[in-house]
């Protein structure tokens, strides 16, 4: 296997969302041409009850798909189609917003950590307006593959060494893994060429053929002529961890206006029009 290169390492920008809630946005809008199908993904963790406290409350989405990974702590899901579900440690919420869905997450504790990610991949056009859907997968149920240097992958979307994930989605095709690497392991991953494709450290560091990433740093991966996936090697004396994301590009326009993801500002101003009237979600 040829693995891809880094074509450029990423800090994500601190910032806050819902109701004050404390997260770094690793994924911004200016690399959602550049990353499509994912709009954005932010990372969020602390120790401190105030940084999370105040949750995320009833608020609307349309156009894309919402994806919840926690690895520490509880919050509470519920929304307008009438889902409630628990997020918990190493769990999963898959959350297609379609034409429109309104909901929440809120914490299930005072104290302790917090910690996961949030994760935006794209609809096709075609799929925009389809119905919401949900679907939330308990830590148990994430396929793990264990492999013999003692790397473990947490499957959540796609496939790996011939296990399929959690979830699979159509058009998108997205790979999402959450790789753990021993000092000196080495994962490789088959990714098709066309696909557009990421990996975030969130522990540890890793080199990518030849270029060290450290923790908290995104790094892009090219699409270069001839790699057919990437090579993940520990690069310290401590445990690596990282996201590994691919997908198909869907090479659509995109308009987004908060939570609002369309094709045209036209799109954008109806769901804007029709969140104002109380139809987005019906």
């Amino acid at each position: 296997m040829q693995s891809r290169t880094v074509e450029r390492q990423v800090r994500g920008q601190p910032t806050s969302d819902g109701d004050g809630v404390k997260l770094t946005r690793v994924l911004t809008q200016a690399l959602q041409r550049r990353l499509d199908p994912f709009l954005m993904l932010d990372a969020f963790g602390s120790d401190a009850a105030t940084d999370y406290i105040g949750g995320f409350p009833t608020h609307p989405h349309r156009g894309f798909e919402t994806v919840t990974y926690m690895l520490a702590g509880r919050m509470r899901h519920q929304d307008s189609v009438g889902n409630v579900g628990l997020l918990e440690p190493g769990s999963l919420q898959w959350m297609t917003a379609g034409r429109g869905i309104l909901h929440s997450e809120m914490p299930e504790q005072e104290e302790g950590r917090m910690a996961g990610f949030q994760l935006w991949v794209n609809l096709a056009a075609k799929d925009k307006l389809s119905a919401p859907n949900y679907r939330d997968v308990p830590p148990g149920e994430v396929p793990v593959v264990r492999l013999g240097d003692g790397a473990t992958v947490r499957v959540l979307a796609g496939k790996t060494h011939g296990i399929t994930g959690a979830v699979t989605r159509p058009n998108t095709e997205p790979l999402y893994l959450d790789v753990t690497l021993p000092p000196g392991a080495t994962f490789e991953q088959p990714i098709p060429p066309q696909h557009n494709a990421f990996v975030y450290v969130f522990g540890g560091a890793v080199n990518v053929a030849g270029t060290r990433v450290e923790t908290d740093r995104m790094a892009v991966l090219a699409n270069t002529d001839g790699a057919n996936g990437v090579r993940l090697v520990s690069a310290g004396n401590v445990p690596a961890r990282v996201l590994v994301v691919a997908g198909r590009p869907l090479n659509e326009p995109i308009v987004q206006y908060g939570p609002f993801v369309m094709n045209t500002q036209a799109e954008i101003q109806q769901a804007f029009e029709d969140y104002q009237r109380g139809v987005l979600a019906t």
